[in-house]
Parts: structure tokens; sequence; C-alpha cells
């Protein structure tokens, strides 16, 4: 049975189910913008518009909750008919959850991952010729930290290299703020490729601060029937919309970003 002592089954306006933890007093996913349409549109979208053409793609995806970040990525990989080897890495500290998920209501795009769903919660690792995915079992910035001061390729990593995608969707900083630190994204520049992006749904200046002082560009993300969202990346990137950290510093003198 999905573990519903401490979440909440909830519909979305686009159909998909999310959860709300009562523990966090938060839904994973906005109600609004809709679970899948959300995980596709503020994450694998534009990520995969800069990064699908490579051979072999490293995705850090914070954190696997409901699995829906990690799901929508092999459905639009193969939607999409790309080529590239995907891995996916994903720390998530509530075990009880991941066993729950083969009983959670997944929308329709995802009937064909069921399988993968199943060996993930039973074994936390699936792997075939195109995908592999790995789920860590406990607390994320200690999982981050294994990654932050190694080379870029590195045997210190399992699989050879650093990330090249990191999806940044842990509970918001409100209610999580120890995974929105000025530390905790130091870690995470450090475990990026310099041609790494890093997706999330927080617009917040704290956040993009804290992105910011460590090196990140920052890029305001737009998709329809969704509300904005935020790129970062240690290179500049081109044809998106930059945001002027410098001015968003002069008009907001008293912003800080989260420490821990």
């Amino acid at each position: 049975m999905f573990d519903d002592a401490i979440h909440t089954m909830t519909l979305s306006e686009d159909g998909s189910y999310t959860a709300y933890s009562k523990e966090y007093e938060e839904h994973y996913h906005s109600t609004k913008d809709g679970a899948l349409h959300e995980s596709l549109v503020k994450h694998v979208i534009p990520a995969f518009k800069i990064k699908q053409h490579q051979d072999e793609i490293h995705i850090l995806d914070i954190c696997y909750g409901l699995g829906f970040n990690t799901l929508a990525t092999l459905y639009y990989a193969k939607k999409n008919n790309i080529t590239s080897k995907i891995n996916i890495y994903s720390p998530e500290l509530d075990s009880a959850l991941v066993k729950s998920l083969t009983n959670f209501t997944y929308p329709k795009e995802f009937e064909e991952f069921k399988h993968i769903i199943l060996e993930l919660s039973e074994k936390g690792v699936y792997s075939d010729d195109s995908w592999h995915v790995e789920i860590f079992l406990g607390d994320a910035r200690e999982y981050v930290k294994k990654f932050a001061h190694v080379p870029e390729r590195s045997d210190k990593c399992p699989w050879g290299t650093k990330f090249d995608i990191v999806y940044q969707d842990a509970f918001s900083p409100s209610t999580n703020p120890i995974l929105w630190t000025k530390e905790y994204f130091s870690d995470i520049a450090n475990s990026l490729k310099k041609e790494g992006v890093l997706t999330t749904y927080s617009i917040s200046l704290p956040t993009r601060l804290a992105l910011y002082e460590n090196g990140f560009n920052i890029y305001l993300y737009s998709a329809e029937n969704a509300r904005k969202s935020t790129l970062a990346s240690l290179s500049q990137l081109d044809n998106l919309e930059a945001v002027d950290m410098e001015h968003k510093i002069l008009c907001n003198p008293h912003a800080k970003s989260l420490r821990d």
C-alpha cells in the first residue's frame, strides 16, 4: 500500500497525482502546474534542450521523492528518440516512501516503466543498455559531498565523471532550508561539470543568491501553462533570459542567501 501514514495522494491540475507530505506540510509538486507537467517543463525539457546531444548524460536528481523527475526523464527520452546513455543518481531520505511507490497512482505516460518502478522500489537500482538509475537512501548533503572535491573525471566517482545535470527539486527553502543554502550549493557546484546545468522550480532571490555566490549564471525559464522557473549554469548559455543579479542585489541590499 502507498505510504499514506504521512502522505496523502492529491490530484493535480494536469490530471496526474502528486502527494502531500504531512511531515513537511507541502505537496511534492505544484498542484496548479501539475505533477507530470511540472517535472517536464521545469526540469527535463530545459535541461535536455542543452544536453540531449551528448553520448552519455549523468544526472543528479535531488531528491527522488515520488520519482517523477526520473521517470519523466525516461519518458521524454523515449518519446523523443534520444539515443544518449542516461544515468540518474538520486538521494532520498524516506526509504518507506520509496518502497511504497509500487502502489502509487502514476500517470498513463509512465505505464511502460512499471518494471523500473518495481525494481527501484525493491532494489534501489535499475540498469539496461540505455538507462541506469540508482537511488541512495540517506542524507542528500552527505551524498553530494562525495563528489564535491574530486576532479571532473575521477575514479572516486563510481561512474568516473561528475554530473551534467542537477534537478534541484527538494521541498521548499521555508520547510527544508538545509538543501538550499550557500554551502549546499557550493558542494553542488563542485559536483557539476563546468558545462553542467541546474534546474529548479524556485525563483526566490535567496535561492538565486546562493547559486550566484557559487559562480552560477542565473536564467529565467518560461514554459506554457506553468509558472516561471530557474535554470543555472557555471558557464554562460545562449538564447535564454539572463537574470541581472547585480541589479537584483542593488535593488535588494538586505537580501541574503540561506546559510548553514
